[in-house]
Formats: C-alpha cells, sequence, structure tokens
C-alpha cells in the first residue's frame, strides 16, 4: 500500500487554457517581490507561473481557479472529490454517499457541459485509468492548493483536456498530526501524518455505513433467442449502497532541492444490493421483495512519479497501476434468466515521462519546447464471467511547443503547437492530430486585464469504450477521436478586496464519445461519435471582507447541446443544467472558523439515450463547516453536508442516483 503526495515544480500546471503549462508558483521569485505576493493572495488571487516566469493570476489569459489549502480546510471537504464539486462551472456526479463508485463507474467532473472532458493531474501528472479517476484518493490534508484551468488544454497535455485541466499539487512537507471522526449513517474517520522537511508520510481510513433507496429504477430483461429478443422480465427495482470503506496511504521525500520523490495507494470496497419492488411480467417466477443482485466493487490504485525542475529543465517519470473488481450472485441475470454469478477484474497502467525546456529570448520572448511518452495498457483478466483475458496496449507520443511574446508593457501574444500520435496500437488503430492555440492578454492597467483565448482539443476513445469488459456494453472497436475548438474572450479585475472575473465561451466538438443505449433490448449500450456544442458565459468574484468575514460567488449561463440522428427526430438536444450558482461565506473570530459553501445546478435536463431530454429537478450540494481550536495543537470539527435535507440526484442522464440526507461528521485533531 502506497499512496504518495508530492509536488514539484514550484507549483504545478494549470494550463493556459490550451497553449501553455501554467506552472504555480511554491515562492516568490526575484520578479515578484514577496510582500506582492501576499498582497495579491490578499485578494483572492494567486501568483502563477506562465511558461516558467512567474505572473499574478490577472496575468494569464485563460479563465483560472485557485483553491488553496486554506480553503480546501475551512470548507471542511474530505478529499479532492469534494473539494471540486462546488467549483462555478463544474457539473458533479456522484453514484453513492463519501464519493462512493461502482467500480469502473467513477465519479466524473463535467466541466461547461462536456461530459468527463477535463484532465486531471497531481503535480503535473496525468493519474487517469482509460478517462476515469478517483479523486476520493488525494486526501484534503494532503493538498497544497488546485488550480484549474477551463478551456482546451491540448496543446500541452494531449488528449482528455476538451474543457479544461484540474491539476492537484500535493504538500512537500506534512503535519505531525493524527485525527479521528465519527457521524451518523455509520461515518468513521481516522488518520495520521507525519513529516520533517524532506519526508512526509500520512494514512487515512473512511467509512460510510449504508444509504438505502440509492435509486429506484425500470428494468426491461430481454433474451436473444435467435435474432429475436424476447421480453423475460418487466418491473421495477430498488438499490441499496453500504459499507463503504476507502483506505489512502502516501509517501513523500524530497531528495534535494530540484528533486521530488511521491508514491501512494489508494483502496475502496464498496456493496450495492438491488431487490425488486414491482414485478408486471416475469418468466422467473419471481415476487416484489425478491433479490435481484448484489455486487462488491474493489478498487486498487497505485501511484509513483519522481519530478525533477531547475530553472531551465522540467522533467517527470510517472508510473499508474490498479486494479478494478467486482462480484455477487444474479438472482436474475441482465438477460432475465435466473440464476447467475458475475465476477469481473480488469488491470490498468499507464507510465510515461514528460521533458520540458524553457528559453528566456532578449527581454521579451520565452519559448517553450516539450516531448511527452505513455504507454498504455488495458488489460481483462480472466475471471468467471471472463473466460478468455483480452490485452490491449499502445504509445501515446507528443511534441509540443509554445511562444510567448510581450510586445510592450499591455499586450502580450502566446501561441501553440502539439504534434501527438500513437504506435503499436490494437488492431494497427493509430492516431495522430496537429492541435494549435493562440492567446491575446491586454493590461487595461496593474490591476484588470483583458483576454482572447482559441485552442483546439483532441481526445482518443479510451480501449474500455472500444473493447468492453461487460454484458450490457457492446463493442465499438471503429470509434472515431472527437475534435474540438474553444473560443472564449475574458476580464479580470481587482479592486477594492475583490476579484473579479468574466468569462464569455464557445465550444463546438466534433465525433464527442458518448455512451448510446441498444435500441432493440434496452439493456445493452455501446459508445458512439455525436456532436456537441455549448456557448456560455461565467461571472465570479471573490471578496476578502471585513470584522473576520470572506466571500466568495459565481455564476454560469450556458446552453450545451449534443446532436445525434439516432434519437427520436433528431436534432441538437440540451443536456445538462443551463443555470448554475456557486457561493460560499466564511467567517473567522478567535480560536473559531466556520464555513458555508453551496452549488446550485437550476434549469436541469437528463439525456437518456435514445430519448428525448426530460426535466429533473434542481440540485443544490452543500456543506457547512465550524471548527473551533483551543491552541495551536488540538482543533474540533463538525462538517453537516446537505445541510437542507434535500433529495436531490447529481446524475444527469437516465440514472436517478441520490444523494445522502443530511449527515455530520464530528472529528477532533491533536499537533504533535
Amino acid at each position: 500500500m502506497q499512496m504518495w503526495n508530492k509536488r514539484l515544480l514550484a507549483a504545478a500546471i494549470v494550463l493556459s487554457a490550451t497553449t501553455g503549462q501554467v506552472y504555480a508558483a511554491e515562492t516568490a521569485d526575484a520578479d515578484v517581490p514577496a510582500g506582492e505576493e501576499v498582497a495579491t493572495h490578499a485578494l483572492g488571487e494567486t501568483v502563477v507561473t506562465a511558461t516558467r516566469t512567474k505572473k499574478r493570476d490577472l496575468d494569464v489569459p485563460a479563465a483560472t481557479t485557485i483553491i488553496t489549502a486554506q480553503e480546501i480546510k475551512d470548507s471542511g471537504a474530505a478529499n479532492a472529490s469534494d473539494v471540486l464539486a462546488k467549483v462555478n462551472g463544474f457539473a458533479y456526479k456522484s453514484y453513492g454517499p463519501a464519493g462512493a463508485s461502482m467500480g469502473t463507474m467513477s465519479n466524473e467532473l463535467n466541466v461547461r457541459g462536456v461530459r468527463s472532458g477535463v484532465l486531471v493531474l497531481m503535480n503535473g501528472n496525468p493519474i487517469a485509468w482509460r478517462g476515469k479517476y478517483n479523486l476520493d484518493a488525494i486526501p484534503a490534508e494532503s493538498i497544497e492548493r488546485i488550480e484549474i484551468v477551463k478551456g482546451s488544454g491540448s496543446v500541452l497535455y494531449g488528449s482528455d483536456a476538451t474543457a479544461g485541466v484540474v491539476n492537484i499539487i500535493t504538500k512537500k512537507t506534512m503535519p505531525n498530526e493524527v485525527h479521528a471522526g465519527f457521524g451518523n449513517y455509520g461515518q468513521r474517520s481516522y488518520g495520521v501524518s507525519i513529516g520533517d522537511e524532506r519526508f512526509g508520510f500520512y494514512y487515512n481510513t473512511d467509512k460510510f455505513g449504508r444509504r438505502d433507496a440509492l435509486y429506484y429504477g425500470e428494468e426491461n430483461l430481454k433474451k436473444k433467442i435467435g435474432s429475436v429478443y424476447v421480453p423475460q422480465f418487466k418491473g421495477k427495482q430498488r438499490t441499496d449502497v453500504h459499507d463503504i470503506k476507502k483506505e489512502s496511504m502516501g509517501l513523500t521525500y524530497h531528495v534535494n532541492p530540484r528533486l521530488d520523490l511521491l508514491l501512494g495507494y489508494y483502496e475502496s470496497e464498496v456493496r450495492y444490493t438491488r431487490t425488486f419492488t414491482r414485478v408486471d411480467y416475469t418468466t422467473s417466477g419471481v415476487v416484489a421483495g425478491d433479490p435481484y443482485n448484489a455486487r462488491k466493487y474493489i478498487t486498487k490504485r497505485y501511484t509513483t512519479q519522481l519530478n525533477y525542475k531547475d530553472r531551465a529543465w522540467k522533467g517527470s517519470l510517472y508510473f499508474n497501476t490498479g486494479t478494478v473488481a467486482y462480484n455477487g450472485p444474479d438472482y436474475i441475470k441482465s438477460d432475465g434468466t435466473p440464476n447467475g454469478r458475475t465476477d469481473k477484474r480488469e488491470k490498468n497502467v499507464t507510465y510515461g515521462m514528460d521533458l520540458q525546456r524553457t528559453w528566456h529570448v532578449g527581454g521579451k520572448s520565452t519559448a517553450i519546447a516539450g516531448f511527452s511518452m505513455e504507454h498504455e495498457t488495458y488489460a481483462l483478466l480472466p475471471a468467471f464471467s471472463t473466460k478468455t483475458g483480452a490485452r490491449y496496449v499502445r504509445n501515446n507520443w507528443g511534441l509540443y511547443g509554445q511562444w510567448e511574446q510581450r510586445f510592450d508593457a499591455k499586450n502580450t501574444g502566446i501561441f501553440g503547437l502539439r504534434e501527438t500520435w500513437t504506435t503499436g496500437a490494437a488492431r494497427g488503430q493509430n492516431y495522430s492530430n496537429l492541435s494549435a492555440s493562440a492567446q491575446w492578454l491586454h493590461k487595461l492597467n496593474r490591476d484588470s486585464s483583458v483576454y482572447l483565448n482559441v485552442s483546439q482539443s483532441f481526445v482518443m476513445p479510451t480501449f474500455s469504450q472500444m473493447y468492453p469488459n461487460n454484458d450490457m456494453q457492446r463493442p465499438a472497436p471503429n470509434l472515431k477521436p472527437e475534435k474540438g475548438i474553444n473560443y472564449e474572450i475574458g476580464w479580470k479585475k481587482n479592486h477594492g478586496g475583490h476579484h473579479w472575473k468574466a468569462a464569455l465561451f464557445h465550444i463546438d466538438v466534433k465525433d464527442n464519445i458518448t455512451a448510446s443505449v441498444n435500441k432493440r433490448n434496452n439493456t445493452q449500450y455501446a459508445y458512439v461519435n455525436e456532436d456537441f456544442r455549448n456557448t456560455g458565459i461565467e461571472l465570479s468574484d471573490e471578496i476578502h471582507g471585513k470584522n473576520g468575514f470572506s466571500y466568495h460567488w459565481g455564476v454560469t449561463w450556458q446552453n450545451p447541446q449534443i446532436n445525434n440522428s439516432d434519437r427520436k427526430g433528431g436534432g441538437w438536444y440540451r443536456t445538462f443544467g443551463k443555470l448554475q450558482l456557486t457561493g460560499g461565506v466564511t467567517y473567522r473570530k478567535d480560536k473559531w472558523t466556520s464555513s458555508l459553501t453551496a452549488s446550485y445546478l437550476a434549469s436541469r435536463v437528463v439525456l437518456p439515450s435514445q430519448q428525448l431530454p426530460s426535466p429533473v429537478k434542481p440540485y443544490l450540494l452543500t456543506t457547512w463547516n465550524t471548527s473551533y481550536a483551543p491552541d495551536e495543537n488540538n482543533e474540533i470539527s463538525l462538517r453537516i453536508d446537505n445541510v437542507l435535507d434535500r433529495d436531490d440526484t447529481t446524475m444527469h442522464s437516465g440514472l436517478r442516483y441520490h444523494s445522502a440526507p443530511i449527515n455530520y461528521l464530528l472529528s477532533y485533531s491533536y499537533k504533535f
């Protein structure tokens, strides 16, 4: 077991909206005095490094969000998933309480209406496995900051960054601390961290007892006899989730001022049971109240990173591997026949490197050139339900470059190119693509700026989308890669304790990859290509108030749509929600800190495969966290989730998994 955090580039890479890596600063440089850095932080702004030269967030031509360790602590978030669920422009999706997932059906970040269109990095390195990620694997206590850049990130990051990049930067040093917590619904949380200037270690374990009636769904099971699908069962089932267990461990080692090592381990175990609540027709003799099936999902992830940085060079090596397994009895199988069992396992491995060189040309130009390589393996392991295993591999390569030209004190242009190609892919199915980006920043004055950003995106289909490992999914070996373009105009301003941001954006994606249910049996699905578009506007403000108060709020209005001729009538149809409101207020006085955060997604629709969109009620995610620290070593905190006890669903397709009712966790921590 191992899980590890670290952070090596002087802070980590936000991405200049598709064109350039934006590396977060860990300390002030000669060109940004320390006092100035502190002042900008007071405005809710951060000093970031664009192309290895430090810039204020105000000087970055992209829609950026920086979430600091203090903000994360104040919010009461347990892990990275909790933090990102309430970000403006993010539509969250969860299969259960405490970030529970169904193995490969993991929780998603949907940015600007693009389903799973964000590339997730940890310390600048990819951590996804075949397009999936376990954000709950990264404890909040291990995070130094999270940097978010919206807009395509394909030029310097390659595939997956259609709508943005999230870089989770972990702490270089760990506090010497232990904590324990308990709450309703069987919640338990325990952890310890130790460290010094060079070494850090943490271990956390979390549990959630059960959530009944997580989901009610119609079932229409058919069996294929010859060329005809014959009905076997029609009715309704209820899904319960219970015995959620998570364990994470991390190790960091600061080898020298330029080199860092991180190791990490994560394991989760979740159980789901399904029961028939209504039987309209059956050939199996089941009645309401009979069990349908039961599943235990076990996910294990191992992460390794070696990160190097000096004034001119930045390099990293990473190795990610893990398994996903699920098993359990099928009292009625997916084809409606009785008495079966499911037992499946898969293994995913990615390892690679990224090497980058920066040149300062004269006094007004900066150039970046880089090379990346990743080897990807997707293996279906032999098991009860998979008699013969299968293995798919490919090598992903990238060459990228960026030129930044400061024309005068007010105008800067940034231009980037990336060539992406693959080799050694299954069936010789290799891809190649050239992506470009251009950004322009105009400084109105020292405290305000406007920018223009145009960038292309490119996403390759994953092996699991083409070659599935379950009876419900049909192969789609001829999927096309996604290609898109993002347009964005933005404005930023610091004034009177406010940090204002606005962005007007438009996204076009051709051959967007999405799941589509089989018309003939309504149970099997396959991934298909369809077009996507979205136009929207984002407004936000971070406010450093008086008398211990600070605030933040955000508004997003958008109109995400997809176009698929397989739907009834064809044409463009809405997805996700049009209006999102996010916000929070934090109050500090003496030994007390209290913070309330919320995300409200309205004008929502769900868009099941082959069907027209249908309205669904808004969701409102809320967390209220209050802490009391009698001295510097002791702290008591109370976190309340779903403060208004709403029965919401964060799903955006036909499924309706519901959030947990109001719940609390009371914790105590001691620093030594």
